[in-house]
């Protein structure tokens, strides 16, 4: 992964933890804290999502699928906090 594509991945990151953030009410972290698991979501969705046969492509389809990457992570954690 060239800097290029690091700096793409994490811009669509932010983008996705900002979306999540706003759908996974209470769930939040803050701004920031939502950046940063926006991030990690882009992550999970880019291991999950092929791996379940869900390929989305452009920028737009890396947004999607790194927003629902951080709202699985959002709730996920969500739940570990309750308990």
């Amino acid at each position: 992964m060239d800097l290029t594509s690091l700096i793409i991945f994490i811009i669509v990151g932010i983008i996705a933890g900002w979306i999540a953030g706003q759908i996974v009410r209470g769930g939040g972290f803050g701004l920031v804290g939502d950046l940063i698991v926006g991030v990690v979501g882009a992550i999970i969705a880019g291991w999950l999502l092929p791996a379940i046969g869900i390929n989305l492509t452009g920028i737009i389809g890396s947004i999607i699928a790194a927003a629902i990457g951080a709202i699985i992570l959002l709730v996920i954690v969500r739940l570990i906090k309750r308990a």
